[in-house]
């Protein structure tokens, strides 16, 4: 079932050892400058995703300079290194403090390393603010990659004040040919100011709702079940999203057949589908 980590200072805050995902790994790398972290995923493929700062990442024996370039989260798209399963990872800070996501998904094949720069991004605008539904994703790991890489997607989620995302609800938790594919996926969120919130729904077609409460720092573990989310007003909202395919990489969503309507009437629905599958 669904589970939720409050600012977690576990660390690694997903592996292996989860209760509710299989599939993914996830952790967070803060370096003062200067400084390495060093480690090796014997089953993840990975993505390590400069959330700020600058860092040189080798992977292996193949090196990957000044990787990173803006100074937060919010200053512009970020610069990503693909590491294959089993791969030794090193990441050395330069001339200043830098933090590092590292999104993984379980794997059997062995890719080459490769890197995903600002420039090689593929982002896609969805809904509007008159549908209160207007959120920008960043695909690092996406379409493009297609065939350099296991089932890991790995996206950033930009939503306007007040506005929802993971929205019409929609669930990816069933096998089912065109209609809908299982993906494991996991959600930390960010604000701005830091001091924002927003509230994370979950519920089942037969099943109670579940409404948390979402603060700068939380982590959301999603193994099924429709999942809407609202950023509250007065604040920008940011979720680094992970999603693994448990049977193919492409992603299929299911949409809520109370709300399927709203596909139509909220902008950029079908491209946002599109660019997952």
């Amino acid at each position: 079932m669904p589970d939720f980590i409050p600012r977690s200072e576990q660390r690694p805050i997903v592996d292996t050892s989860s209760k509710t995902l299989d599939l993914i790994y996830f952790d967070l790398v803060t370096l003062a400058s200067n400084e390495r972290d060093t480690r090796r995923l014997p089953a993840h493929e990975s993505l390590y995703v400069v959330l700020s700062g600058q860092v040189d990442i080798e992977v292996d024996d193949i090196m990957f300079e000044a990787v990173g370039r803006r100074a937060d989260i919010w200053g512009g798209d970020a610069d990503s290194v693909y590491a294959p399963v089993n791969a030794n990872v090193r990441i050395s800070a330069r001339g200043g403090p830098a933090e590092i996501a590292i999104a993984g998904g379980l794997c059997d094949t062995r890719y080459a390393p490769f890197r995903v720069t600002p420039d090689e991004v593929d982002a896609v605008n969805v809904g509007s603010s008159d549908t209160h539904s207007q959120r920008r994703i960043v695909h690092l790991l996406g379409q493009r990659q297609n065939g350099r890489c296991g089932n890991l997607l790995v996206s950033e989620l930009y939503a306007g004040e007040g506005c929802w995302s993971g929205y019409p609800p929609h669930k990816h938790d069933t096998e089912d040919g065109d209609a809908e594919t299982r993906h494991e996926e996991l959600y930390h969120y960010r604000f701005q100011p830091e001091t924002g919130f927003g509230s994370q729904i979950t519920y089942d077609d037969d099943g109670p709702v579940k409404i948390l409460m979402t603060r700068h720092g939380d982590t959301f573990l999603l193994d099924r079940g429709y999942h809407p989310t609202v950023t509250s007003p007065g604040h920008r909202g940011y979720i680094f999203t992970i999603l693994v395919g448990k049977h193919r990489r492409g992603l299929i969503q299911r949409f809520d057949p109370a709300h399927q309507h709203l596909t139509k009437t909220i902008p950029g629905i079908d491209a946002m589908r599109d660019k997952f599958k």
